[in-house]
Formats: C-alpha cells, structure tokens, sequence
C-alpha cells in the first residue's frame, strides 16, 4: 500500500491565484499531481502534458517525482521573449540619447 504525502499545487493570473493542498500516493508525478489536484477546473487553460512547472520557484520536468511538502508551481507562458525586450529598451536608449 503507498505512503499519502502531503503536497501543494499553485496557479495564478494577475486576477486570480488558486493554491490548492492534497495527498498524493508516493511515487506520484508532477503531471499526476497537476491531474489529481483538478487546478484545471479552475484554469481549463492548463494542459498538465505541457505546462512549464517548478518547486519552490525551481524548475523541473512533469516526470519528475514529488516529495512530501512540495509546492508545484504552475508557470505562465511569457507575453515577451526577456531578450527581445532588453534590445528594444536599448533601442529605443540609443534613439533617445541621439535627440
């Protein structure tokens, strides 16, 4: 008979943020856990076999196995690529230092 461990699952928009605490047989995956917790009912944008997750602000894979106490974190796509920002920024420094 598995262990139940107690774990975390978390999501959230700018408006709204969902944590959400279960038990979960050991040995149970990150993508089992999504599943378990039922977060989708809250956020049906949430496909469990692709999201980006982490522990504690860690990244790491959806076949990885939990622990007891672990929070998964659900992250959000990025709206901007972080590289393509800092170059308009400069961009747009440069344009401005020319005025």
């Amino acid at each position: 008979m598995n262990e139940l461990i107690d774990i975390e699952v978390v999501y959230g928009l700018p408006h709204k943020q969902v944590l959400l605490s279960l038990k979960v047989p050991t040995g149970t995956t990150i993508e089992q856990a999504i599943k378990l917790s039922g977060i989708v009912k809250h956020f049906p944008e949430i496909l469990p076999s692709e999201a980006v997750v982490g522990i504690f602000s860690k990244p790491d894979k959806l076949d990885s196995t939990v622990k007891q106490g672990d929070r998964i974190e659900i992250y959000r796509p990025l709206i901007a690529d972080p590289k393509e920002m800092r170059k308009l920024r400069a961009e747009r420094a440069l344009k401005s230092n020319k005025s």
